[in-house]
């Protein structure tokens, strides 16, 4: 028997299809192996060693595994290609005591008899200098953890944690917080025309300008009115587009984010169940090569599907010096599948890296642009229109832009008009514009960015962006624009008008906003640790983990040259650094002169009256969205100390309104219940919160199924999922079989005691 071990079951399944008889493929399901969680294990002292630990809920596989690998003549350890593949077969082969003689390492990009079967005919040893970069990346990032972390717990406030790529994710964010911030807006006026030609058709011009204020307009705008207008030059040349390369890992995040909407965690999750059904090859990679067969299969779908004039064969080169991990693109397995069955995100996947894959081996687009320049002798307008002549690529696919990348849309086709021809104005229309800050960033930009700076790798990207939401230094999510007045001056038939229009601008959907405690912890970093948090520093590091898969550096090594500053800066921190806290004197009570203050707290940001050092105990008030430390003003920090308020009574009872620790709260006897996000708790009126009482109250009658005499902790309650038993602390399930409103109280009890025997097993 021979035993194939992947590290997912459902690539088992597809692999062992293709085997047939004679072949058992077997799970992994991931890491069997790790670095404890609740101490260091590493032995410093003895060259960084790790002291490894077989994870808990993978003890029971590991004794499947060891009793096959006894009966197998030979065992196969095909986990992925990268790095974190290599380390999770050596792993294996350790825990298992494999020996070289009955096992081989076997890699594959895609999943396909063919590819199973070259393996099989290909194998390897164990690739160690893989093993150790990721080895080195783990260590170096649980050392950063475990030294880093507790400097927080007391500098700045308990249960906080660090993380040597997170922590610098979180700096770019941040900053990009504080150039929004600092950054002032000005307006400017942009103009356009739309003369009249000898033939009777329009043509529209912009002024190539953007003109600065609006003395400057109006001064323009009556040298446009002074003359007729001659056309001086007619240029038209012929253009190219070339399409993009097939998808890496962090292309394909990008772009599903920009197309489909998915999150970059969302988009890897799709794309490894693509994989490991066998439709696309591996999804982490930073390499943009294709191979000859990949390239020839895509050919032969274009022809056979547009044409032979939209075929263009093409090897695209990757510019990572980096890129290493993997042998091809994010590519389709087989090109005549244009799509594919499954659930709908599986199939919206698919559809979009078929498309980008064959469109990299398509004709560019052939297009001609045409550029008119006009003069009346005082002032210069300037036409410009593009025409698609061949399609090419376009025909399949066309890449999206990020919001910062967004270039000034070029106008359509353009009317017949020849040199020195004299046009008529016809109207023109001025429209005061703003300057725009710098774009937070979404999950897509973010990922560009670190790639860019060379910070994490492709398998990093995910993880990492969905860490710092977890740890609540990132928040995502969507800000309502405001409106905003802005001038058009507007000419036609001899009538120039003026009007005031409004506008609503600085709406934002799923960006990425850094939290109050993600600066204090940020700012803290920086001033503390400013090499660990350092882009180049961070990028570096990737290069030396580049070095080790390489073999050009020991792990070892490359380890103490970065511990030994990095201690030395930790127990400086933790000696001299001051506490942070991310105070702001906002300014003084208008009647007590109390300072006032906007600071991190022990539950979050918040505000506070008078000094903790003094006799009167100073009062504190919650700050939450969208209000922060950073902008919070005076005026609504008062407000806020205005809280909590009685509003009146309701069946006498009194009803009070609050903010607490999780947000703006009605309180009724011993009720508490959620305002609604977006109401300001200041502005709520007895009525409203009557509202949300009689809600609650009626949400609280429908939850209850059942209350037993016998003990008023035992309930059965309707949940999320469905029915449970609640008991105390305990959630209990109740069986399928079991109908919950006939319950009695020792079947109740009897389902207790059978979980709690099955949770000690």
């Amino acid at each position: 028997m021979e035993l194939v071990i992947v590290e997912s079951p459902a690539k088992a399944k597809t692999i062992e299809n293709f085997l047939g008889k004679g072949y058992t493929v077997k799970s992994s399901y991931g890491h069997v192996r790790d670095l404890p969680k609740k101490e260091n294990s590493i032995d410093i002292e003895n060259g960084f060693e790790p002291k490894y630990e077989v994870l808990q809920d993978k003890k029971k596989v590991i004794k499947e595994l060891k009793d096959l690998t006894k009966k197998a003549d030979r065992v196969w350890l095909a986990t992925d290609e990268d790095r974190e593949g290599e380390a999770i077969s050596w792993h294996l082969a350790e825990v298992l005591k494999l020996n070289k003689e009955n096992s081989k390492r076997i890699v594959f990009h895609e999943i396909t008899k063919s590819a199973i079967l070259s393996a099989i005919q290909n194998p390897r040893d164990i690739d160690v200098n893989l093993v150790n970069a990721q080895q080195a990346r783990r260590i170096l990032d649980r050392l950063v953890g475990f030294e880093l972390s507790p400097v927080l717990w007391r500098k700045v406030k308990p249960s906080l944690s660090a993380g040597r790529v997170q922590s610098v994710s979180v700096r770019i964010i941040v900053e990009r917080e504080r150039e929004i911030q600092a950054f002032k807006s000005e307006d400017y006026f942009k103009l356009s025309a739309i003369f009249q030609l000898e033939s009777g058709e329009k043509l529209k011009a912009e002024y190539p300008s953007k003109i600065d204020n609006k003395s400057d307009l109006l001064k323009i705008l009556e040298d446009v009115k002074s003359g007729d207008f001659k056309v001086l030059n007619v240029e038209t040349k012929p253009t190219k587009r070339n399409p993009s390369a097939p998808f890496t890992t962090s292309t394909l995040q990008q772009e599903a984010s920009r197309k489909l909407g998915f999150s970059v965690s969302q988009t890897m999750g799709v794309a490894q169940k693509l994989y490991e059904s066998g439709k696309i090859t591996y999804m982490r990679t930073d390499s943009v090569n294709l191979s000859d067969t990949a390239i020839a299969a895509a050919k032969n779908e274009i022809v056979k599907s547009y044409g032979a004039e939209y075929s263009k064969s093409r090897q695209y080169s990757t510019k990572s010096k980096g890129a290493q991990e993997a042998h091809e693109a994010i590519r389709p397995t087989y090109f005549n599948n244009h799509t594919t069955d499954g659930p709908s995100q599986e199939q919206k996947l698919y559809d979009l890296i078929w498309k980008r894959t064959v469109a990299s081996q398509m004709a560019e687009a052939q297009l001609e642009k045409t550029t008119i320049d006009l003069n009346n002798g005082k002032v210069d307008f300037v036409a410009q229109g593009e025409v698609l002549k061949f399609e090419g690529f376009l025909k399949v696919y066309n890449e999206s832009k990020d919001e910062e990348d967004e270039e000034e849309k070029v106008d359509g086709l353009l009317p017949p008009i020849t040199k020195g021809e004299t046009l008529l104005l016809n109207s023109f229309l001025a429209t005061q514009k703003f300057t725009h800050h710098p774009a937070r960033y979404t999950e897509a930009s973010l990922v560009k960015k670190l790639e860019q700076l060379g910070i994490g790798r492709p398998s990093t990207y995910a993880p990492t962006i969905t860490t710092i939401q977890k740890r609540g230094y990132i928040e995502k999510g969507d800000r309502e624009g405001v409106e905003r007045k802005y001038t058009v001056v507007s000419f036609e038939g001899n009538d120039q008008k003026e009007e005031i229009k409004t506008e609503n601008t600085g709406a934002e959907k799923k960006k990425l906003f850094p939290t109050d405690i993600g600066i204090v912890v940020n700012d803290f970093l920086v001033e503390n640790f400013d090499k660990v948090l350092d882009y180049n520093f961070t990028a570096d590091v990737e290069k030396q983990f580049d070095d080790i898969a390489e073999g050009k550096n020991t792990w070892n090594s490359m380890l103490k040259e970065f511990y030994t500053p990095f201690k030395k800066d930790v127990n400086e921190a933790l000696e001299h650094s001051e506490k942070a806290t991310g105070e702001r004197l906002l300014g003084q009570h208008p009647k007590t002169g109390l300072n006032i203050y906007a600071r991190i707290g022990r539950y979050g940001a918040m505000v506070q009256m008078g000094e903790t050092d003094s006799e009167d105990k100073p009062k504190f008030a919650s700050l939450k969205a969208p209000l922060t430390i950073a902008t919070v003003t005076i005026e609504e920090a008062l407000k806020l100390f205005q809280l909590p308020k009685s509003l009146g009574t309701f069946e006498e009872l009194e009803v009070s309104v609050g903010v607490g620790r999780f947000g703006p709260y009605v309180k009724y006897d011993k009720m508490f219940v959620s305002i609604p996000k977006g109401q300001d708790p200041l502005e709520l009126e007895l009525n409203e919160a009557i509202e949300l009482i009689k809600k609650k109250k009626e949400v609280d009658a429908n939850r209850l199924i059942k209350q037993f005499d016998e003990d008023k902790n035992l309930q059965i309650l309707n949940g999320r999922y469905g029915p449970y038993i609640k008991f105390g602390k305990s959630n209990v399930r109740i069986p399928k079989d079991k109908e919950p409103k006939d319950l009695e109280y020792q079947e109740v009890l009897e389902i207790i005691e059978a979980q709690d025997k099955k949770k000690k097993k």
